[in-house]
């Protein structure tokens, strides 16, 4: 087979599994969402697994098991392939089956990979040999200026797509320094509470007038909260408010920054800041029900 054909295999599957997870987010969710890692209407790994399938198992295609096995094999094999890369390199889960029966690491599971090579059977019997021909009265020439047009598209794609990613890595990196050290201070300041309410309560032990040692323990208690502010002064109080403003102003941002990656992988896990990612999900999950 021709690079010619292949790459032209890649990029009409590419966009047929991208129409295909759309219409499955569509029937799920009652709306449109775009279920692609990348921002065109592309899903590469589809791309990848049908071109793969349609030109290393052409042997197998008169034989219904064989196709079957082999397809179901392979497509395992490239999902849990670019599943753990794509981990590796982000240092993000972007699909999780570990609900799933017979799954590995999440990566891939039984139920999906069985569904998987029964696709790739309707493909290569069915849906690819109209595909050769599609592809067959395209002319060459128009061919590959589609090609370089395609090519150009889905490399800026990529790189916009990592760029992005990279960023929001780097704010999720910020937001857990700067929630470290708003922490930090606030363990600091309870610590100080701590110490003031204890000082009023051996005060108000020592009284003779039990009524007025108990009025006297609430009113250390409930003043915590003045108290803590009370703390809060000169640099440290000016450093405090920086960082809150500062922890808004970037979770905005981050939500913005994560909103289609989220939507297009529900289940996407940081290895390096689950708790956050997890508290960014719900908030966009809260923003779209009042939508």
């Amino acid at each position: 087979m021709r690079i010619y054909s292949l790459l032209l295999y890649f990029f009409i599957y590419s966009f047929l599994g991208w129409c295909t997870e759309v219409a499955y987010a569509t029937v799920k969710e009652r709306r449109f969402v775009n279920r692609g890692f990348l921002n065109g209407p592309w899903c590469p790994i589809y791309g990848v697994g049908v071109s793969a399938v349609v030109t290393l198992l052409d042997g197998f295609r008169d034989s219904l098991l064989l196709l079957y096995l082999s397809s179901l094999v392979l497509v395992t094999l490239i999902e849990g392939m670019t599943g753990v890369i794509m981990d590796k390199i982000f240092h993000h889960k972007w699909w999780d089956y570990t609900g799933l029966p017979l799954n590995i690491g999440g990566y891939v599971c039984l139920p999906f990979s069985i569904a998987w090579g029964a696709a790739c059977v309707v493909i290569v019997k069915g849906i690819h040999p109209l595909i050769e021909r599609l592809v067959g009265f395209l002319p060459e020439a128009a061919g590959a200026a589609l090609l370089c047009v395609l090519t150009v598209c889905l490399a800026a794609d990529v790189a916009v797509t990592t760029a992005g990613i990279l960023k929001l890595n780097r704010r999720l990196d910020m937001l857990e320094r700067i929630g470290a050290e708003l922490h930090e201070i606030s363990d600091r300041m309870g610590a100080n509470i701590h110490e003031n309410v204890m000082d009023a309560m051996e005060k108000a032990e020592a009284l003779e007038d039990v009524a007025q040692a108990r009025k006297e323990q609430l009113d250390a208690l409930s003043g915590e909260a003045r108290e803590r502010l009370d703390l809060l002064s000169g640099e440290t109080r000016e450093r405090y408010d920086m960082l809150r403003q500062r922890y808004a102003e970037l979770t905005g941002a981050t939500l913005q920054a994560s909103r289609r990656l989220v939507r297009a992988f529900p289940r996407m896990e940081s290895r390096r800041h689950k708790e956050l990612l997890d508290e960014l999900k719900r908030r966009l999950e809260e923003v779209t029900r009042k939508k």
